[in-house]
């Protein structure tokens, strides 16, 4: 029964039976919305980064960066991962990534700070940051955003959201910019 007949039925049987929870359980239309959403983004032609692209993961937690390898992986990039700003930032020294997801609450230096830093040195201001956060509060996304963050994404994330935002920073080569850097 698709999304349309089961409102019909809804609102049918609402105004006959006066009583809307007898009409279509709620949770149905949820589950069949969701479906559709799903099939939706399958459908959209997805740019991802060219294969060997080099992202950085900064977060404590091991499930967060498991999960987040595992999907960029299975995209082809190469990987360094890093359980706190400082390991993060000498990573950064070392070798810049092309595109660096970073945790706002990490041990030490939190992810701010690692953002402030990333964005005052020279060889590094120009790598893209998508910051992550599980904090709801829609003022760790604008702070995030004013200190220079190019994306962010609150956690728990799902793959279609990762590879929406990082499609966001691709230039015409597929290689992760930031918007100013791209223009």
């Amino acid at each position: 029964m698709s999304l349309l007949d089961r409102l019909k039925r809804f609102l049918t049987q609402a105004s006959s039976s006066g009583r809307p929870e007898d009409a279509i359980n709620r949770s149905e239309l949820e589950e069949e919305s969701k479906a559709r959403a799903g099939l939706e983004r399958r459908l959209h032609d997805r740019r991802n980064a060219r294969d060997g692209t080099r992202a950085l993961i900064i977060d404590d937690s091991a499930t967060v960066t498991a999960a987040l390898e595992r999907m960029l992986l299975q995209n082809r990039y190469q990987l360094e991962t890093a359980a706190d700003a400082e390991q993060g930032l000498e990573k950064i020294a070392h070798q810049a990534p092309e595109i660096v997801f970073l945790d706002i609450v990490l041990p030490g230096i939190n992810g701010f700070e690692a953002l402030r830093r990333i964005r005052r040195d020279a060889a590094s201001r120009d790598i893209p940051v998508i910051m992550m956060s599980g904090n709801e509060q829609a003022t760790e996304q604008f702070y995030a955003q004013r200190i220079g963050a190019d994306d962010f994404m609150k956690k728990p994330f799902s793959r279609f959201e990762v590879f929406a935002r990082v499609e966001k920073l691709l230039d015409a080569e597929d290689r992760p910019r930031r918007a100013s850097a791209s223009t």
